[in-house]
């Protein structure tokens, strides 16, 4: 195996967990990933000797072509997906620097249907909180790292880089009430905590941070483990899987849960979307409107109980 082929392997490892820990995909999402990129890798190693860095436009291309006329032949589907595969993992490679160009980005995969954002419910979210009642250590501390979560939308990487500075009092009140998150491309942004949220922490950074920071070379991180160093984005998943089982609400959950969750609800409960979306750290306010097909439902029942000229309405009146 070439050097190149070396480096292009170690980077789909560290896209593949980039795609299971921040994104939450499903095993099976994350073996047809690996098995569509492992080819795909394979083919710049030997039909056309170039590391992924290197990749152009054209090999692409010539690499899809191969696959349309192979001995068998992709399926029409199967070859959407491949597409989609490089796609996402050229502008990975964009993204963390390990490329200075995004290949891929002119491909055109055949639209696939839109998949929606997956929230839990209020109660559903309430539910997986409680399970972080206690006194112990390990709860206080999971409890103010789910608090936050889901008080202020964050990715699981923003949450895991917080330090403690990052928590401050923003409104001259004398209390600790916004959260300073650094978003993709180190883009900060500002976002309010809620009571519950605050009393957490509170609890977490008087009670449990300092013993936990004793053990270990944690610096300013916020949120530490039992050796006493920083939780990492894997440390956050595994705890987040944990919690919903003890839950038993029967939902498989990723960090970003808690981030479409947190949209979804503040949606449903009468936020601005333009809020909303300063509030996510989106850049553009297209990628937040698809949480408002999420709540086209509850958009649907307000109206039909609502509106004086909708059917349920009349029906109504006529029955009184």
């Amino acid at each position: 195996m070439s050097e190149g082929s070396d480096e292009g392997h170690l980077l789909l490892e560290q896209y593949l967990r980039n795609l299971s820990i921040e994104l939450g995909r499903s095993k099976n999402t994350i073996e047809s990933y690996r098995r569509d990129l492992t080819s795909y890798l394979e083919y710049l190693n030997t039909e056309r000797s170039i590391g992924v860095s290197a990749v152009t436009e054209n090999d692409i291309r010539s690499y899809l072509q191969a696959l349309r006329s192979g001995p068998v032949p992709l399926a029409a589907s199967s070859t959407a997906r491949a597409i989609s595969s490089i796609r996402g993992f050229h502008k990975f490679l964009l993204d963390e620097g390990a490329s200075k160009t995004d290949p891929a980005s002119d491909l055109k995969p055949p639209k696939q249907p839109s998949l929606l954002p997956k929230a839990i419910s209020i109660s559903q979210m309430a539910t997986v909180l409680e399970t972080t009642q206690g006194d112990d250590w390990v709860s206080l501390r999971d409890k103010a790292l789910l608090e936050l979560m889901y008080a202020t939308g964050a990715r699981v990487s923003e949450a895991a880089a917080l330090n403690v500075d990052d928590i401050f009092d923003g409104t001259g009140s004398g209390i600790a009430d916004v959260v300073r998150l650094f978003g993709k491309g180190g883009k900060q942004r500002l976002v309010p905590l809620g009571r519950f949220a605050r009393e957490a922490l509170d609890s977490y950074l008087v009670r449990v941070r300092p013993a936990l920071a004793v053990k270990g070379k944690a610096g300013p991180a916020l949120f530490l483990g039992e050796r006493g160093s920083r939780l990492s984005r894997q440390s956050i998943w595994l705890i987040i899987q944990a919690r919903f089982a003890q839950s038993n609400i029967g939902v498989h959950a990723s960090p970003h849960t808690f981030r479409h969750s947190f949209a979804t609800h503040m949606l449903e409960g009468g936020a601005d979307i333009k809020v909303v979306q300063e509030l996510l750290g989106h850049s553009s306010i297209s990628t937040t409107q698809i949480y408002t097909l999420v709540t086209a439902d509850t958009l649907r029942e307000v109206y039909l109980t609502s509106h004086p000229r909708s059917h349920r309405r009349q029906v109504d009146s006529q029955s009184d």
